[in-house]
């Protein structure tokens, strides 16, 4: 008995231990199960805006700016003073300090410390400006070297940025006369270099607004340009001597003894081709190295800031930030040189600034300081003007860290290990190519876009890079790479999951060996250009909502008729129309702007939700004049070009109220909208 006792304690012993063994690998196995959530990271978990006080009294609208030796801010306004700021950084919580260095010029669009003097370029002329009898305030103003002006207002001049030799580098507006561009006065249109001891050279020529430029890594130089005549939209161009880089108006110099650019106005074809297709029969003439997709990434490319800060801003070294002064937000580029030639790609960075960017500058501290100002040249940002500092918290966001041409496709390299999973999946990914027309017309529709298939993928046994095999490259094309679907191994979703690739040359090497493992399979879904979410684009119907012709059953007799213009500034010329419940209305829409609009007449309260709809439209965007198909858009417009009219008819609303007006041209109905009131 007492060994049978014996025998069976043991049994219950091992079964005890057995039992709470299972429990504690039940338990541990629910905990070890893989995290499968997914999380989405936004700009602001990274990267933070911080705003620099201003005192009311000064309208700091920055037109260029400057760090000083020891550590002041010298910032330039349009209004032709130079401002230096003590303290910009609010070290130890201590308010910036504003001292008046210099005043009296002429629209002061750059600045620059060289060689121990603070350097200004006005509307007329390279001014340097000194400090003699120390007391803080500029005592000589003394010309180093003046162009000619027709007093065309948009004769704007920029710079100087210092190159590799020396040479202080300044770019001269075209005019801009009734709808195009035009060189009133000797070597608008033209990049110069001027020597230390102010002699000046022609360097470059062809640009329509070259509102900034800078040097990369190696030295080169890259100018951006704004959407305008024979600027199909925004870009970033490498310039070399000799280059021409697109706006036959500044030929009207290049016969003269001094130009090293000796194409002619009537070389230049305007047949509506994609400008690096004009470009291989053009001798002379440069395609852009990246494009940028207007509305998407920019409307109004402007300040341009080389990444040479140490790591203070991500782990983005060697490429470029580019700011935009339309959509007050900066983008990133990535930059490589196949066969020569510069191409590469430009991701979204940081939006949300408080006006229009048009200077940024590496702060001491790793943090970039950006000039602001709206005045003339409207801006989602809605102050006028304005100072602030982006600062980086060190934590690494999962991005497209860049993106390289392959002979058969790209690679990509992120910042993360990806999850391999989705990384490897083919439905993560839609590649999109497409162009713009090289004419004489303002801007240009986007052209000959179509799907690229991708037909293999190889993830990277560190996980750090993803190699896409795809069909239909083009060179000169830009090339939409979408990648909503890949996940880091942290299941974190990309901050930005698109960037658009320039390609301008194909690399040679070695293509990737399509095999079972890598091959694509049929996706059983299609990506979709668009993510308007409920809002699908549709192309804009001759419907009720947009009727150019006056109904028949209105027998000729309009009720009411109404006149809505533009003004520079994102603004209507009119923030309140009346009308009657149920009358019949002619509406005239006149564009008087510069910049293209529409007007599209929402449901109370609609405003917002409509015209967030347009922005995230992307590509499909334009076709549809940028109106969502959506209950909420009641009347509208199509999307007018400077100058041009259009006349639409509707009914009112039955129903009495307050109906917003937009444009919906992406960013601008932040700030361009106004009422119909509909009464009794």
């Amino acid at each position: 008995m007492i060994i049978i006792y014996k025998k069976l304690n043991e049994i219950v012993k091992y079964a005890v231990a057995a039992l709470l063994c299972t429990c504690v690998l039940g338990i541990t196995g629910a905990y070890a199960q893989k995290d499968t959530t997914v999380h989405v990271q936004k700009e602001e978990d990274f990267y933070k805006i911080l705003s620099v006080p201003i005192p009311d009294d000064i309208l700091l609208e920055v037109g260029g700016m400057t760090f000083l030796p020891n550590d002041e801010l010298a910032v330039s306004t349009r209004r032709g003073e130079v401002w230096i700021i003590s303290n910009p950084y609010m070290k130890n919580g201590a308010m910036p300090r504003y001292r008046l260095f210099a005043q009296g010029m002429h629209e002061v669009l750059g600045l620059n410390y060289i060689r121990g003097d603070i350097y200004a370029v006005q509307r007329s002329e390279l001014t340097r400006l000194r400090d003699l009898n120390g007391d803080g305030e500029a005592d000589e103003y003394e010309t180093v070297y003046s162009w000619p002006l027709a007093g065309n207002y948009h004769e704007f001049a920029y710079g100087p940025v210092l190159d590799k030799d020396g040479n202080m580098i300044i770019t001269l507006n075209l005019a801009w006369v009734g709808d195009h561009g035009e060189s009133l006065s000797k070597w608008h249109g033209w990049m110069i270099k001027i020597s230390p001891d102010g002699k000046m050279k022609p360097y470059a020529a062809g640009m329509r607004s070259p509102a900034a430029f800078a040097l990369n890594d190696k030295g080169d130089i890259f100018y951006s340009e704004n959407q305008g005549d024979w600027v199909g939209s925004g870009s970033i161009t490498h310039v070399a001597e000799g280059d021409f880089v697109g706006n036959p108006a500044s030929l009207v110099w290049s016969g003269l003894p001094e130009s090293n650019v000796k194409l002619k106005k009537e070389d230049i074809p305007d047949t509506n081709e994609p400008k690096y297709d004009v470009a291989q029969r053009v001798p002379g003439l440069k395609p852009p190295s990246v494009w940028f997709p207007h509305t998407i990434l920019g409307i109004s490319t402007s300040g341009i800031l080389n990444y040479d800060n140490k790591g203070k801003m991500g782990p983005f070294e060697g490429q470029l930030f580019v700011g935009d002064q339309g959509q007050s937000k900066i983008m990133r580029v990535f930059l490589e040189k196949v066969k020569g030639v510069y191409q590469g790609i430009v991701f979204p960075f940081r939006e949300g600034f408080s006006s229009g960017i048009l200077r940024m500058n590496w702060g001491s501290d790793g943090s970039m300081f950006v000039g602001m100002t709206s005045r003339g040249w409207g801006a989602t940002g809605r102050a006028p003007y304005g100072l602030q500092r982006l600062s980086w918290n060190g934590k690494t966001p999962f991005e497209m860290k860049s993106v390289e041409a392959r002979p058969d496709g790209f690679e990509i390299t992120f910042t993360q290990p990806v999850d391999a999973v989705a990384a490897r999946d083919g439905a993560s990914y839609a590649v999109t190519r497409f162009t713009y027309q090289y004419h004489h017309n303002y801007g240009s529709p986007i052209i000959n876009s179509g799907a690229c298939p991708v037909r293999a993928i190889e993830v990277s046994p560190d996980r750090m890079k993803v190699r896409l095999v795809i069909d239909s490259l083009k060179l000169g094309y830009i090339h939409e790479i979408k990648a909503e679907g890949v996940l880091s191994a942290d299941r974190n979703t990309l901050l930005h999951n698109f960037g658009y690739y320039t390609l301008n040359q194909i690399p040679d090497g070695g293509k990737l060996a399509i095999t079972d493992a890598n091959k694509v399979q049929s996706m059983s879904h299609h990506h979709v250009m668009n993510n308007a979410g409920k809002a699908s684009p549709s192309a804009v119907a001759a419907n009720a909502k947009y009727l150019t012709r006056m109904p028949a059953s209105w027998k000729n007799k309009v009720d009411r008729t109404l006149t809505m213009g533009t003004k520079p500034g994102l603004k209507f010329d009119k923030t309140t129309l009346t009308v009657k419940a149920g009358e019949h209305v002619k509406l005239v829409f006149n564009n008087n702007d510069d910049m293209m609009h529409n007007m599209v007449i929402t449901r109370p309260g609609a405003a917002n939700s409509v015209g967030e709809a347009a922005t995230r439209l992307g590509l499909a965007g334009e076709r549809v004049s940028y109106v969502p198909a959506m209950q909420d858009v009641l009347f509208h417009t199509r999307l007018l070009e400077p100058t041009k009219s259009e006349t639409i008819y509707f009914t009112a609303p039955d129903q009495p109220g307050e109906y917003p007006y937009i444009c919906t041209f992406p960013g601008h109905y932040l700030a361009m909208r106004g009422v119909l009131v509909v009464t009794r």
